[in-house]
């Protein structure tokens, strides 16, 4: 008889480390890259797709960023002071239908 270890193994391939994942996920926000642009070394980049996907839907990421902000204010590095630029360019009425 099996034991229950053994039937619980899962054949396929070694999951992607979360630190490699989360690494891609930075390299393709840095660059402004698409998905299938991601590099090799990070792995697949379904794989990649599907992890930030689900992270971003549970609210990993905004969780993560909720944490690194408490932290960084709590030291007292933070500066809440924002600006907001409003300014709209206007083209001439000429400049977007130009014919050829």
């Amino acid at each position: 008889m099996r034991s229950a270890a053994a039937a619980c193994v899962v054949a396929g391939r070694k999951r992607l480390d979360d630190r490699t994942v989360l690494n891609a996920i930075v390299w393709k926000f840095r660059t402004g890259s698409a998905w299938r642009d991601v590099p090799e070394r990070y792995g697949p980049w379904h794989t990649l797709h599907t992890r930030f996907r689900r992270r971003a839907c549970d609210g990993t990421f905004q969780g993560m960023l909720q944490a690194a902000q408490a932290r960084t204010d709590a030291a007292g590095e933070i500066s809440w002071l924002m600006s907001v630029d409003s300014t709209v360019e206007r083209a001439h009425q000429h400049a977007a239908a130009a014919r050829k």
